[in-house]
């Protein structure tokens, strides 16, 4: 037989995981997820270690913003301003990680998991700035508004233009 016992807090976990991963911020964020567990792993198997603990740190902060707007938990404490806490998280992630990446990638000779890990840094830090630009749109406007809307005089000559269009001949 079917187990048929209530999974509750399990099942309503996984769900809204997926769910949320399939939203461009989700992905986003499983991507930024990913790739520092990846560099984590490129710079751990380096001869210099150190280099790690921008990925482990970005990773750490990465998941911790990923629960908390999976679980919607940002609408519900409200003393954090969490669009601008995730953005100057993205922002210093991208910086960290190109500066990095650019060290291992100039010092890395003779240490090829090194220079692996500083490929992924600047494809990383290509990435978080990705994630800061859209954070910040999000933050200037808001849902609300239209951020493509063009400006209120190329309206009114559009129609004025479409007021004096061709009239066809009878």
């Amino acid at each position: 037989m079917a187990d048929t016992r209530d999974t509750g807090l399990a099942t309503t976990c996984l769900e809204r995981c997926k769910n949320y991963v399939k939203t461009r911020k989700g992905t986003i964020l499983a991507a930024e997820i990913l790739i520092s567990l990846v560099i984590l792993i490129c710079y751990a198997a380096s001869l210099y270690g150190g280099y790690s603990a921008v990925a482990i740190c970005e990773m750490v902060l990465a998941i911790f913003i990923f629960v908390i707007f999976m679980m919607e938990m940002d609408k519900q404490f409200q003393a954090v301003n969490w669009p601008w806490a995730d953005f100057f998280r993205a922002a210093i992630g991208a910086a960290l990680y190109l500066i990095t990446s650019i060290i291992c990638v100039a010092g890395g000779a003779g240490d090829g998991a090194r220079i692996a890990g500083g490929v992924f840094g600047i494809l990383a830090g290509i990435l978080f700035s990705y994630d800061a630009y859209l954070t910040f749109m999000a933050i200037k406007h808001p849902e609300g508004e239209n951020v493509r809307r063009p400006p209120e005089s190329v309206v009114r000559s559009a129609l004025r233009m479409r007021h004096h269009s061709v009239t066809p001949l009878t």
